[in-house]
């Protein structure tokens, strides 16, 4: 079982975080997978639910894909959560579901069709690479905008900043991370996965 959940978003949103200690739920009504929404659309119809909140996390290590496609080039940052301690604190939240998505095919679908408590956490069978880990509330008293939930730094394993970042640019960012409150001991380090000193030592050095 993987032992951490990633976070990728944009600098702005993780020092919202960072100084607030709460986490920002959002409608899915603006997602661009329209089949996701839709399923999480019609759980709160059927639910007779005002609306539905949800944030995607990743079990999946660092990827390429990840970056490019869920945080937004230089400005780009990733809050590494240590799963455990984030699932003992979703105990805690009355309104709160944390579980993996389900990837499923039509053909799967339309075999065994899924009962309303699965849509909230299925998708289809293309999207499998996200692995995703999904945070899903039904509040009944949030009135408009997120739905934001306290989350204490002890579950926070690290922060990485993206790769394309330049390096002085990046030691500012740490920098500010850590004159925040609560943040000076913070991890906080700047990605290698597009320059790593350590995979281009295996290359020959040439004459």
């Amino acid at each position: 079982m993987p032992h951490s959940l990633r976070r990728y978003t944009e600098l702005p949103y993780a020092l919202d975080y960072l100084r607030t200690r709460e986490i920002a739920l959002l409608s899915p009504k603006s997602w661009d997978d329209r089949n996701d929404s839709y399923y999480l659309e019609a759980y709160a119809r059927t639910k007779g639910l005002n609306a539905v909140y949800a944030l995607c996390l990743t079990e999946a290590n660092e990827t390429y894909h990840h970056w490019k496609v869920f945080s937004s080039g230089s400005s780009g940052i990733c809050i590494v959560f240590k799963k455990q301690s984030l699932l003992e604190w979703a105990k805690s939240i009355e309104a709160l579901r944390v579980e993996s998505v389900k990837y499923r095919t039509i053909d799967q679908c339309k075999k065994y069709r899924p009962e309303l408590e699965d849509l909230p956490f299925l998708k289809r069978e293309a999207f499998r690479d996200e692995l995703e880990f999904r945070l899903f509330a039904t509040p009944t008293n949030n009135k408009s905008g997120p739905f934001r939930l306290h989350l204490p730094f002890a579950a926070v394993d690290r922060i990485v900043i993206n790769p394309w970042l330049p390096k002085s640019v990046a030691d500012h960012v740490k920098a500010t991370i850590r004159g925040l409150e609560g943040c000076k001991s913070m991890k906080v380090y700047r990605s290698s996965l597009i320059e790593n000193e350590s995979w281009k030592r295996f290359a020959p050095s040439g004459a």
